[in-house]
């Protein structure tokens, strides 16, 4: 099914074909109009410190749910869902390294985890699509260029590391425009937090990201970066939690709260 058919359907349709594994593809595009998030599940004996941690840090991790101990079920943004099978591809790491990628955590899901849906600028990508913005990676059917950043998060217990950072091309006459947009959607990351050189916040080759997928910049545009939620992911490699499951990077959790209820006035 292309992007533009998976953009007028339901996100519990999309869970629906997720679930059967029958879509295994990054979520960019899908749903249009719904909020999407990235996922952190941590054991409950490290919630509080990840809870602190995206307090702290509310451009990378903007808190949009968290379910209660040993429960998979996000019940503020979609109820009746299952975080277990609902998202496309899953990462397992153990001590700080990658163990697994999966479309299902059903084998590694414990009575004492927690887990967290933060903010996904996927969300406010319709806002831009809808002013008329380019969303390079949506044309090229690809997962949108992440990279870890030289920007220290503010640590909290256990938790430190570095701010991941995704990447989008704008005309340079229209950055202006895609900082006032995404401005209005605090809860998803908000406006960006850097314009221009990425040797600036420690990016070394552009064309090389950390996750996702390299995208063409054309003549006359400017690479903007927003807060990422796969900073955990980051941090996760830092840390080295015995245990942190979360969403392979561009794979989202698609929820049933629409993108203008998270939008500021």
């Amino acid at each position: 099914m292309r992007v533009k058919q998976l953009a007028t359907l339901e996100p519990r349709e999309i869970r629906a074909m997720i679930r059967k594994g029958e879509l295994v593809r990054p979520t960019a595009g899908m749903a249009k109009g719904y909020v999407q998030g990235n996922l952190a599940i941590v054991p409950k004996e490290l919630a509080y410190d990840f809870l602190l941690f995206a307090q702290r840090n509310p451009k990378p991790c903007p808190i949009l749910d968290v379910t209660d101990v040993g429960s998979a079920e996000p019940k503020l943004v979609a109820p009746g869902a299952d975080l277990r099978f609902d998202i496309p591809k899953y990462r397992v790491y153990k001590n700080g390294a990658l163990a697994d990628e999966v479309t299902d955590i059903a084998s590694y899901w414990r009575d004492d985890l927690v887990a967290f849906l933060l903010g996904c600028s996927f969300t406010f990508e319709t806002a831009l699509l809808s002013a008329g913005l380019p969303i390079r990676h949506i044309e090229q059917n690809c997962n949108v260029p992440m990279y870890i950043t030289n920007i220290e998060c503010v640590p909290a217990g256990a938790f430190h590391g570095k701010t991941v950072v995704s990447m989008r091309p704008m005309p340079a006459n229209q950055v202006v425009r895609a900082v006032q947009i995404t401005s209005r959607f605090p809860a998803v990351h908000g406006a960006p937090i850097h314009i221009g050189d990425p040797a600036a916040i420690g990016i070394k080759d552009i064309t090389k990201p950390d996750f996702g997928d390299p995208v063409l910049i054309n003549p006359g545009e400017t690479p903007v970066f927003w807060a990422c939620g796969v900073t955990p992911q980051a941090v996760a490699m830092t840390v080295k939690p015995e245990l942190m499951i979360t969403h392979a990077p561009g794979h989202m959790f698609i929820c049933d709260i629409r993108d203008e209820e998270l939008a500021a006035l």
